[in-house]
């Protein structure tokens, strides 16, 4: 096993959530090497663009029927269970990540060091570990990234295990079916399986900020897109998905905040997010210059 890349003084995966016994550890690589590996291993390729086209497989979109809360002492209370909040037993979700640490055995990962929350008073360290590079990649675009000093000494509050050549088999792991994504409030883990569409794991951050901010900050967290003036006055577009909070949002003459995800604090409205959430169908220059010129190389 070899650690490759940028890496700080906590990069032990076996002392921070126990997985050990690991192929090569890839710490933190740029976007070019991430592109790079993607092509090589054959899960992607370069559109006219320059940016990395990505085939997600069976699932396109979110599975929100497979998203699990582990229910205990912190859950149990606090989180309104029923069809959206589906409850997951602590002692079921050990077993499934025993297995996918089993799972893993001498198999290279990718790790990433990143945070969520602009707004230094509520910033959420991540450590994001993928199978897979272009996963990796997406965690580098979506969330803020830490300075080159901040890296040495990162310490992550939560951590996410992305491995979407895992599958659950229901019986034995209590899921509805083979894909899942769990959160584990007490464990502060996220684990993603069976599924290659990257947005469970932005999802889940915004899940567990959806907790955490409101239940324990007092700071409202929001589904929304948000821009400035230049006098300082925040204007907030509220929306389901698709409904146009993107293009609203990106007005040439006001500084955009983010697109999809936010929280309102008693002296700011910040973005959870390093960046935008865009869709590219049908995108032009002409409609989102903005978002259009930012998907290159």
């Amino acid at each position: 096993m070899e650690l490759i890349g940028k890496y700080g003084s906590n990069a032990d995966l076996g002392a921070s959530i126990g997985l050990t016994n690991l192929g090569n550890q890839f710490w933190n690589l740029t976007p070019a090497e991430l592109i790079e590996d993607s092509i090589i291993l054959g899960e992607g390729m370069l559109t006219d663009t320059g940016a990395l086209a990505i085939e997600t497989g069976e699932f396109t979109g979110r599975s929100p029927k497979d998203r699990y809360i582990v229910r205990d002492e912190i859950t149990e209370n606090a989180v309104w269970w029923g069809d959206i909040n589906i409850g997951f037993s602590p002692e079921k979700f050990d077993a499934l990540y025993n297995r996918m640490k089993a799972y893993l055995n001498e198999k290279d990962v990718y790790v990433r060091d990143v945070y969520a929350c602009a707004d230094e008073q509520y910033r959420m360290n991540i450590r994001v570990v993928t199978e897979l590079p272009w996963s990796n990649m997406f965690a580098y675009n979506m969330f803020l990234r830490p300075s080159e000093q901040e890296l040495k000494n990162f310490s992550p509050d939560w951590h996410i295990l992305c491995i979407p050549s895992f599958t659950a088999d229901s019986a034995i792991d209590g899921t509805r079916q083979h894909n899942f994504a769990i959160l584990n409030f007490t464990k502060k883990m996220i684990l993603i399986g069976g599924t290659g569409y990257t947005g469970e794991i932005k999802k889940g951050i915004f899940s567990a900020l959806n907790f955490i901010l409101p239940h324990e900050k007092n700071v409202l967290s929001m589904h929304c897109s948000a821009n400035i003036g230049e006098g300082g006055d925040t204007a907030v577009f509220f929306g389901l998905s698709g409904t146009g909070k993107t293009t609203l949002s990106s007005d040439p003459n006001r500084r955009l905040i983010g697109d999809d995800e936010h929280g309102w604090s008693s002296n700011s409205v910040f973005n959870f997010e390093g960046g935008c959430y865009a869709k590219t169908i049908d995108l032009s220059r002409e409609k989102e210059p903005q978002i259009y010129d930012a998907i290159k190389f």
